[in-house]
């Protein structure tokens, strides 16, 4: 039997043991009873592909069960009241009869009958989709209506509130009966429904019936997943223009609001009745008093989960509609400190609510679809809350929602402007895809590229290396490549740690300014020449180097080198290209001022570089740096340009299909005769594992995602047998991706971070001996102890377990197989090439360090970690909003 939840002014619950929910409310004074069924499915719980199937299957449920096959008929005999309505957050299905112990059993067996077994039938849908889509096409109709969609659906980003319930023409038409089907056995059960009876009505009597008629449903085992989808909050104006063929202008505003079960909801109600009655409404009285609008209205929905409170306004076609924008928006947002809401507008909004609601609850149908709306927002008994929530409202509660919701950064705007003919842009559907390929045979294969074996000592084996000219030497690698595609990458290096001191802004700018044209090719002339060329090109300097990226194919490799030709000897360096680099740079740099990604790296790297303002190696606040580069000149730039470049020192590496002696000789005569006024020395950067471990916390406000940086360094060579050890633990720490001990804790298990990793890398010039290890983490600024703890549990719980044998087999494995597939590309080789030239070494040195990798054992791994891996050592940096953490907003 049901069993007694709660009572409140005359209206019962009960609960059924199969999960319905029942709402008794019996009055005597009418000879009528209406049952209503609820289903707690509306838009909101609808996916990809299913907007309006919520509707369009309240729709289907009149057309019958086997019991009952002309539902329509059937209640029309018993001259019944009936209809169905599909909203956000329920469909309601209801009759009002007169009032008779076998009309209440018959409509309670028909609604049990239809909730599990209508007929969803292909042919049925066929016939009832076109009455859906015309009742969509009278909705599209109306100007106003569809604004009113508009700004809907630009004002919620991911919430399902913001698709309008009648759906979307297309999927209307299109839904498989399969997947409506889908769609009703999900949502359609006992435990997602209640029964809400009305009207005179002896108890007993209906509990039973409601009983035999509802209670041996059976449930499903699979539970209904609730949505979760939050509403990110809104940090930006937006606006929404309407065009279509119309008379009369419409604007509109939508202001996000709280659900209706919220304490604010009633306050916001009576702001909205202030707003937008007739006559005494503020808007009526400043927007169609003066006629700059013709009409106003105001709604605030209570829905289950935040919503939106919408103003609309019709314009006359001879009055200015960004007149009525912007008169509307002050009315809504601005007028409330000279003019603060009164006593008078509370009371009357209070009174004219009540009345409303007390008009509603004259009418026994009216007052049960009232019920369920509110048992859809989460509990039949807000409707009672709701109305003493009213009755108390104050004039200091609805100012303060006008304050806190109608704010620039929460509004959407919409409008709606007329036109003559219609201006809507139709995007062409997909086509047929075996009509279009049909006979379809292509163009010549593009010419394949050899078979490579990416070995170290066989590819070592078809490096030329040499000098190319000056302190410039060389690494090429000849191959066929599918295309005919080569790679090339040269860096020139320049200057000393003393020359450059002063000078940081100008080698920054340099090789950005000489990628942005020639003495006879502006930017753009440049930019189209790379295009012809088949050629992405790539020029930037960082301290004490110039590096040039290219990728293009054989054929434009000669016309290639020549214009890096005009590069090198005669850059453009325009002015007005200056300002345009510093301001893209300043811009950046600003903007990183407050994000957690760029805060954290950059105070570790501070900390980890103990170096005085005057040295090179400096790192630089962002302060800093924007004023070194607000403060550079293009003298400075062209003067080390003038100096400084040369081919003094450097490395070339080619690699793909390319004719190697008129390549070389190419580079060789571009680069000949130039010579540095200034010589080159490089900035030796060695390591400083002294450095003691340190955390930093980094507030980065109104950021949802915060950055955990960490970093040490160790004086390691990378030819010593411990570096691989150490890689190889690594890799078993964090480095393997989402199979390494850190992904599998801190992500899968503990669901802390999207992204988690740790890192070992060697310093590129192999003389300074220094080896970085760095380990990084995002996560919610909610976790961030959490996230902190648990990584140290699991880098100590390595360092004291170790990794076991199985462990260090699968790593060896999967990293050897990565390194082997990054030498299929011809990018990857050109850079190893350069890295070989430059420390003096060949690829034999890469095959001997894959043989310490093979060779590396449990004791030596294990040993590599806890003789370098330093968690109290750990210089670490974590960036985020974590003031509003510990001060969650009200």
């Amino acid at each position: 039997m049901p069993l007694k939840l709660h009572e409140v002014e005359g209206i019962s619950e009960y609960v059924l043991p199969n999960g319905v929910k029942v709402l008794l409310f019996p009055d005597e004074s009418k000879e009528v009873v209406t049952v209503n069924m609820t289903v707690f499915v509306g838009s909101r719980h609808e996916g990809y592909g299913e907007a309006g199937m919520a509707h369009l299957l309240e729709h289907m449920l009149f057309k019958g069960t086997p019991t009952h096959p002309e539902v329509p008929k059937v209640l029309q005999d018993r001259g019944a009241r009936f209809n169905g309505t599909t909203w956000m957050d329920r469909t309601n299905y209801y009759e009002t009869l007169p009032a008779s112990e076998d009309n209440l059993e018959f409509a309670l067996n028909l609604e049990a009958d239809r909730l599990l077994n209508s007929n969803v039938k292909g042919e049925d849908l066929e016939s009832e989709m076109t009455v859906v889509r015309n009742e969509f096409e009278r909705g599209e109709n109306s100007p106003m209506r569809v604004l009113m969609q508009r700004i809907e659906s630009a004002a919620f980003d991911w919430h399902n509130y913001g698709k309008s319930t009648i759906g979307n023409r297309s999927d209307i038409e299109r839904v498989p009966v399969v997947k409506l089907r889908q769609f009703y056995r999900k949502y359609y059960r006992p435990d997602n429904v209640m029964v809400i009876i009305a009207g005179n009505f002896e108890v007993d009597h209906a509990l039973a019936s409601v009983n035999k008629a509802f209670g041996s449903l059976p449930v499903p085992e699979t539970p209904i997943d609730e949505t979760y989808t939050v509403e990110p909050p809104k940090d930006g104006e937006r606006t929404v223009v309407l065009r279509r063929v119309g008379e009369v202008q419409v604007v509109g505003a939508a202001y996000h609001i709280p659900a209706g079960s919220h304490p604010d909801f009633a306050a916001v109600k009576a702001l909205a009745n202030i707003l937008g009655d007739e006559p005494s409404g503020r808007l009526y009285k400043g927007m169609v008093e003066t006629e700059i609008a013709s009409g106003v209205f105001t709604m605030a929905s209570g829905f289950r989960e935040p919503g939106l409170m919408m103003t609309m306004a019709n314009v006359p076609d001879d009055q200015s509609i960004e007149q009525a924008r912007a008169k509307l928006i002050e009315l809504m947002e601005n007028d409330w400190e000279q003019n603060p809401i009164t006593e008078q507008e509370v009371e009357r909004a209070k009174q004219q609510m009540l009345k409303a609601r007390e008009l509603e609850s004259a009418n026994t149908d009216k007052i049960a679809v009232a019920l369920s709306d509110w048992a859809a927002q989460g509990d039949w008994r807000l409707y009672f809350l709701y109305r003493d929530a009213v009755e108390a409202l104050t004039v200091e509660q609805v100012q303060s929602v006008a304050d806190r919701y109608l704010q620039r950064n929460n509004r959407t705007v919409g409008l709606f402007i007329p036109s003559e003919e219609s201006e809507r842009i139709s995007v062409p559907e997909s086509p047929d895809l075996t009509t279009l390929l049909k006979d379809y045979k292509g163009r010549e294969a593009v010419a394949a590229g050899e078979r490579f074996d990416p070995d170290p000592i066989a590819i070592e084996e078809r490096v030329q290396r040499g000098n190319l000219v000056g302190g410039i030497d060389y690494a090429v690698l000849p191959k066929k490549t599918r295309g005919g595609s080569v790679s090339v990458l040269m860096a020139l290096r320049f200057g000393s740690p003393d020359s450059i001191k002063g000078k940081l802004g100008a080698v920054e700018l340099l090789g950005l300014m000489m990628a942005r044209g020639t003495e006879d090719l502006d930017y753009q002339q440049l930019q189209d020449e790379w295009t012809r060329l088949r050629a992405e090109v790539q020029i930037y300097t960082v301290k004490g180097v110039l590096q040039v990226q290219v990728q293009t194919k054989e054929e434009f490799l000669p016309e290639v080198i020549e214009l890096l030709g005009k590069i090198f000897k005669s850059p453009r360096f325009e002015a007005s290209e200056l300002e345009v680099m510093r301001r893209q740079v300043i811009t950046s740099l600003e903007g990183s001022k407050t994000e957690p990604n760029a805060l954290a790296p950059r105070r570790v790297q501070r900390m980890l570089s103990p170096y005085d303002k005057d040295d090179v190696r400096y790192v630089m606040t962002i302060e800093e740096e924007i004023a070194m580069y607000e403060e550079t000149t293009l003298e400075q730039i062209r003067e080390l340009h003038a100096n400084y470049l040369g081919n003094q020192a450097g490395q070339l590496a080619v690699v793909g299909n390319f004719e190697v002696d008129s390549t070389l000789d190419q580079f060789r005569a571009i680069l000949d005769g130039w010579e540095a006024k200034q010589p080159f020395e490089r900035i030796v950067s060695p390591a400083h594992p002294e450095i003691p471990g340190a955390l930093v916390t980094i507030e980065t406000p109104d950021k949802s995602n915060a950055l955990l940086y960490s970093g040490q360094q160790y004086k390691l060579a990378d030819s010593n047998a411990e570096y691989a050890s150490l890689v190889l633990g690594n890799f078993i720490l964090g480095g393997g991706s989402l199979s390494s001990r850190l992904a599998n804790r801190v992500r899968q298990q503990e669901g802390l971070s999207y992204g988690v990793r740790s890192g070992v890398t060697a310093a590129n010039f192999a003389e300074d001996e220094k080896v970085s290890f760095t380990l990084y983490a995002i996560t919610n600024p909610a976790n961030k102890d959490k996230l902190i703890r648990v990584i140290r549990e699991e880098v100590n719980r390595v360092l004291d377990e170790g990794v076991t044998t199985e462990e260090l087999e699968q790593a060896k494995g999967a990293y050897l197989q990565a390194e082997r597939i990054g030498r299929t590309g011809d990018s990857k080789l050109a850079s190893m090439l350069v890295k070989s030239v430059m420390n003096d070494r060949t690829l034999e040195f890469v095959s001997q360090y894959e043989a310490q990798i093979q060779a590396a054992t449990v004791e030596s791994v294990n040993a590599a970690l806890r003789k370098y891996v330093d968690l109290d050592g750990l210089v670490m940096a974590v960036a985020g909003d974590f003031a509003a953490v510990e001060q969650p907003a009200e």
